[in-house]
């Protein structure tokens, strides 16, 4: 089984869960309509990697999200996350209704920080930023979420059973886009003003 860092422990999720359509901004610039219901996807323990890779079978983009680690079915820690998409084949799947695993839940589709405990942070002031090649292409938070983390929590748990380690991906703000081989990634994580974490990757 594959493992995150929390704090200096080894976390192995057995799964992780994936909130789509969660900025407002962000469906518009995938011209999605905007949803009455949470939009909810799940990637395998085998997705999980350090590595940002460019491509693997078409050109992947990226998707920065804000993370959580589970415990006693409570967010124990936080952290940055990588959804890795293949668009290409995403938009094919949606035309045709059919699930979007194959474009999301791939090898190496998820791309995780450390965590970091949420002790003595308000959950309520985390936002993130993403830099690429020091320009910054994304930036939000939970001010700006259609579906708070307790409202996610909450509904993950009315229909599946969330163990120790497993992760919850929060949705991506607007900005997303392809990664190109060589772009040096910058992500940061913010509480207020203060850095909770900053996390540097070479694309492949």
């Amino acid at each position: 089984m594959k493992a995150v860092r929390f704090e200096e422990q080894a976390v192995s999720p057995s799964k992780i869960l994936c909130v789509g359509r969660n900025y407002v901004e962000h469906v518009k610039e995938l011209n999605n309509a905007i949803p009455d219901q949470m939009v909810v996807f799940n990637k395998p323990n085998s997705s999980i990697s350090s590595t940002l890779r460019a491509f693997h079978e078409e050109p992947l983009h990226y998707e920065t999200e804000i993370c959580f680690v589970v415990e006693n079915g409570q967010y124990v820690g936080v952290g940055l996350g990588l959804d890795l998409t293949k668009r290409e084949l995403q938009s094919q799947l949606k035309q045709k209704q059919l699930p979007w695993e194959r474009a999301k839940a791939f090898d190496g589709s998820a791309v995780f920080s450390r965590f970091v405990s949420l002790d003595g942070l308000d959950i309520e002031q985390l936002s993130l930023e993403l830099f690429i090649n020091c320009v910054r292409v994304q930036c939000g938070g939970v001010s700006q979420m259609m579906f708070k983390p307790a409202i996610i929590l909450q509904e993950l748990q009315s229909y599946t059973t969330l163990f120790d380690g497993d992760i919850v991906m929060t949705g991506t703000p607007q900005g997303v886009g392809v990664v190109h081989a060589g772009d040096v990634f910058l992500g940061r994580l913010k509480c207020g003003e203060q850095t909770l974490l900053e996390i540097e990757w070479l694309a492949e």
